[in-house]
């Protein structure tokens, strides 16, 4: 018994490296094919600047994260979850569906919160921070908000009761998402499409400058739950990124979360006015 189990979780860890491996390869396309044909022109400074605070994000956050032993907490999860709601199914189509669908749908949910409670917001308003919308911005996150989003999902393998590589593979699915949404690309049939799946145009709305804007499709993958919520918004947004505060380098992005909008707020009011 206890082979068999070692096995499937070798086979669920190859399978993993090598979603892993396709989610890279995509998002070297995408870079590529938004090189080629932008659907919107930024400087050569803001996308320089995006692209190497993104990456090196994605490095550190990782190093980080490695370092903890952060993905363990899947493990210890997978302890508990044969208590969860789906833990009686028998392993299939059906229960990876299901699966999926609630883990997207958790998702939507965190990501809600992420804007709405200020704790959750000061870590993951590192991410909207970009002044470029492009395939990059998918890894510009505060090791923070990975950090807490890891424990998020470690307490939805035990709730839902699924296998935590299973879990991790509808993750690096979930990634190819984020590379596509988060793509400065113009896609054809693009409003069909997004009634399905989100799509660029409808997450370039989630990064306007505007907080009304960005407070809206929150979705990863299906854009049912902006729909069946009341958040979704369809509208091309001005500007991309915050208003009062940006980074030019990581040592600036991890920074971030410890900077409120409304402290910078505060300190802009007491310096005096000129006359206009």
């Amino acid at each position: 018994m206890k082979a068999a189990e070692n096995t499937n979780n070798s086979d669920g860890l190859l399978f993993n490296e090598e979603l892993f491996g396709l989610a890279i390869l995509a998002f070297i396309l995408l870079l590529v094919f938004e090189k080629i044909k932008p659907y919107r022109n930024f400087s050569n400074k803001i996308n320089k600047e995006s692209f190497v605070t993104n990456t090196t994000a994605f490095l550190v956050n990782n190093l980080i994260l490695t370092a903890l032993r952060a993905s363990s907490l899947f493990l210890v999860a997978q302890q508990f979850s044969s208590y969860g709601l789906l833990a009686d199914l028998d392993d299939g189509l059906v229960k990876w569906l299901l699966a999926f669908a609630f883990f997207d749908l958790a998702i939507y949910i965190w990501h809600v919160a992420s804007h709405k409670f200020e704790f959750l917001w000061r870590f993951h308003k590192v991410h909207h921070s970009d002044k470029s919308f492009n395939v990059s911005t998918g890894f510009r996150f505060h090791v923070f908000d990975l950090l807490l989003e890891i424990i998020y999902k470690s307490i939805f393998v035990v709730v839902i009761g699924v296998d935590a590589y299973l879990v991790l593979s509808i993750e690096i699915i979930e990634l190819f998402f984020i590379f596509f949404h988060h793509a400065n690309l113009h896609v054809p049939n693009e409003e069909a499409i997004s009634q399905v799946i989100i799509t660029p145009s409808l997450h370039r709305t989630h990064h306007s400058t505007l907080r009304t804007e960005h407070d809206s499709n929150y979705g990863i993958v299906l854009s049912i739950w902006d729909r069946i919520f009341g958040t979704r918004k369809e509208l091309v947004p001005e500007n991309i990124g915050l208003d009062l505060i940006e980074a030019e380098n990581f040592i600036q992005l991890f920074s971030l979360a410890f900077i409120t909008e409304i402290k910078v707020r505060q300190l802009l009011s007491w310096i005096p006015k000129g006359r206009k």
